[in-house]
């Protein structure tokens, strides 16, 4: 087995030792290197090859949002988890935007950390359904909310208009931050079958991954957001 490539972007150097030890102890994990803000996690990631970057928010000169951006643009660019503290980084939902495929709670235990790693590594996001839901309502202001009188209407994005009804009430569930098996409940569908129009909605609006499909359902309109209490 290739050991998954891991690169640790954090201006804490007790922080990456932690995260290193206890990546460097997995059979198919290994760090190949180490930055300490987003200028030098550039140049580095110039060098040197990775497959997954976990990537801090807030560091001095480049911060883990414009590092995340510009490192997305490059051709085979790695995949990002951005780390933060989430209630107190309001900057999740811009390196979402930025071409993040998730983001973790720096107190995260080590099962949810390297579970979270092969989930990126393997093409998927790590957005728990809970945490989708959280980071809805936190973010609720910046998203904006449609007029409560205004149906949402799929034709707002012409990607939205590619979708069949049954893949946008899937993609609806989806950014309501229901898992695949709460989906096969509500919609009365096989869990394989959830699975296909998740990859068809991928496919049709060239989305990445689950995170991007979140970002469009409430940013197009096509979900609610709910302002916060």
């Amino acid at each position: 087995m290739t050991p998954i490539r891991l690169a640790l972007v954090d201006d804490q150097a007790l922080v990456r030792a932690g995260f290193r030890m206890v990546l460097d102890a997995q059979p198919d994990m290994r760090v190949v290197a180490e930055a300490a803000d987003g200028h030098e996690a550039l140049a580095v990631l110039d060098a040197t090859s990775a497959d997954v970057v976990l990537m801090d928010i807030r560091m001095p000169r480049l911060d883990g949002v414009a590092a995340t951006e510009q490192l997305c643009r490059r051709p085979d660019a790695p995949r990002v988890i951005v780390l933060t503290t989430f209630d107190l980084d309001e900057y999740a939902h811009a390196a979402l935007r930025a071409g993040a495929s998730g983001f973790l709670l720096k107190d995260a235990g080590p099962e949810e950390l390297l579970s979270a790693i092969r989930s990126v590594h393997a093409g998927d996001s790590v957005i728990a359904p809970s945490t989708t839901r959280r980071l809805i309502e936190h973010f609720a202001d910046q998203l904006g909310t449609p007029p409560s009188s205004a149906a949402p209407d799929p034709a707002a994005d012409p990607r939205l208009a590619q979708l069949t009804a049954r893949e946008t009430e899937v993609l609806v569930a989806v950014a309501r931050g229901l898992t695949n098996a709460e989906i096969s409940a509500q919609l009365h569908l096989a869990e394989a079958t959830v699975k296909t129009h998740i990859g068809r909605i991928l496919s049709k609006c060239q989305l990445r991954d689950r995170v991007q499909m979140v970002l469009l359902a409430y940013e197009s309109g096509l979900v609610e957001v709910r302002p916060q209490s």
